[in-house]
């Protein structure tokens, strides 16, 4: 823990900033998101408190690729009550209750009628499970399976006041422009309700990585989108074909505040080097992780690497989608995203954009044998690093001979064996001495 000293002597705890982004996902976690409506608008306009997002809203209607930007859906209360007029399921008790894009709906019926309309999960007795039925009508509540094991029979009324009518889908975009045109593109959803790792985790994540970019001087731009899961990214696409020639690298973030190890899904090529960087930060950290092949399901990667755009686009995670317990029930609560495992996850991904600024290709101005490092003192000013001296002479040599234009640093680093940060320093010697100059592939 951070302390503040004021002039009194008394010292006040200052929040780390794991413990910032977790008072985000707790400001967050009450509103009841989904993929269109109030509650995404009602997001983005607190991430613009941290960010200057612009945010887009597309009709009902518009046709994108194959889909439609469906009608918007705003829900003001929902609730079941018995004989006795009790509340026994409440939307306002917990966003999970309802069943999304529920039509509305009032109504007295028996039990056995209701039970047509509840969802629980059978396995997970105590826990609320999340449930859409965003592409067909329907209606319904979501409780706990102890629950509705206990209904006496009897009459209930059901009530849904909720509106499904044309209005918009809703997205937030965030470009940060760099000394290139080339882009890196941080895509993460903002349409589920009160779930902390399957959707908050991810936009505290992108959105701290966004304000840290946004103090320094970056190499590629970055375009943040904060939108609504398939549809949204559809829609995104869709509307900005112009765009996608300039992405080089991409990340979908999600389910990145529990205590799993982590977890990258690469793209569908495989071998992007968006890839090879992520794999390198997780092996590089020592920690458990693995890395997984692309699949045509989960998150909008799938969006991003259709046949026709294959975009450098991969997947981080903590735990894997729909693979731990607490995966769309009402577990994934504020207990469950920790403050020190969201400072851990913006930690790589910022070291991730570190090695792609960093992460280029030189050509050797001098390649007929070594030069002659001597006269230009580079020995004398690697023999002040101490006990990395040999390290950085071997760095050195290993940059003279494989600065082809073919090799990134990064290249280099895993052939030599030398760590990355010690490469990207000694190039940027070299280059001072001019022995190294950047090389494109337009070179």
């Amino acid at each position: 823990m951070q302390y503040l000293v004021h002039s009194d002597t008394e010292t006040l705890p200052v929040a780390t900033v794991g413990q910032e982004m977790h008072q985000l996902v707790a400001r967050l976690y009450p509103i009841c998101r989904s993929i269109t409506g109030e509650g995404v608008r009602q997001t983005l306009r607190i991430l613009q408190e941290y960010i200057p997002l612009e945010i887009h809203e597309v009709p009902s209607g518009t046709p994108v690729f194959d889909w439609v930007v469906p009608k918007e859906w705003n829900i003001r209360d929902a609730y079941v009550r018995n004989e006795q007029g009790e509340k026994i399921i409440d939307f306002n008790a917990c966003n999970l209750h309802i069943l999304h894009y529920s039509l509305p709906v009032r109504k007295q019926l028996p039990l056995q009628e209701l039970k047509k309309h509840l969802f629980s999960l059978p396995d997970q007795p105590q826990l609320i499970p999340y449930k859409t039925s965003y592409y067909k009508p329907d209606w319904g509540f979501c409780l706990a399976d102890e629950q509705l094991q206990q209904l006496p029979e009897g009459q209930y009324e059901a009530v849904i006041d909720a509106t499904l009518e044309d209005g918009s889908l809703t997205y937030g975009e965030f470009y940060l422009p760099g000394e290139s045109a080339e882009e890196v593109l941080i895509s993460c959803h903002v349409c589920h309700p009160s779930l902390c790792n399957d959707n908050l985790s991810g936009i505290a994540v992108a959105t701290y990585l966004a304000t840290a970019l946004a103090t320094k001087k970056n190499r590629y731009s970055y375009r943040f989108l904060f939108i609504p899961v398939t549809i949204g990214s559809i829609t995104w696409l869709s509307r900005n074909e112009d765009k996608l020639a300039n992405i080089k690298h991409g990340l979908v973030l999600t389910l990145l505040g529990d205590e799993a190890g982590f977890t990258y899904k690469r793209s569908r090529e495989g071998k992007f080097e968006i890839d090879e960087v992520v794999e390198h930060v997780l092996q590089a950290r020592q920690k458990q992780h693995q890395l997984i092949d692309f699949f045509p399901y989960g998150y909008d990667e799938r969006q991003y690497c259709s046949p026709a755009f294959n975009l450098p686009v991969g997947c981080l995670m903590r735990s894997r989608h729909g693979e731990f317990p607490e995966y769309h029930t009402s577990a994934d609560n504020l207990d469950f995203v920790k403050a020190d495992c969201l400072e851990e996850s913006l930690d790589v991904v910022k070291e991730v954009t570190t090695v792609l600024e960093q992460n280029r290709r030189y050509l050797n101005t001098n390649p007929k044998c070594e030069p002659q490092l001597g006269k230009r003192g580079l020995y004398d000013s690697i023999a002040g690093s101490g006990s990395n001296w040999k390290s950085w002479e071997m760095a050195m040599l290993w940059l003279l001979n494989l600065s082809d234009g073919r090799f990134t640093l990064l290249d280099i680093s895993k052939r030599a064996g030398i760590p990355f940060h010690t490469i990207s320093e000694v190039a940027s010697v070299l280059e001072q001495h001019q022995l190294l100059e950047p090389f494109t592939l337009t070179s």
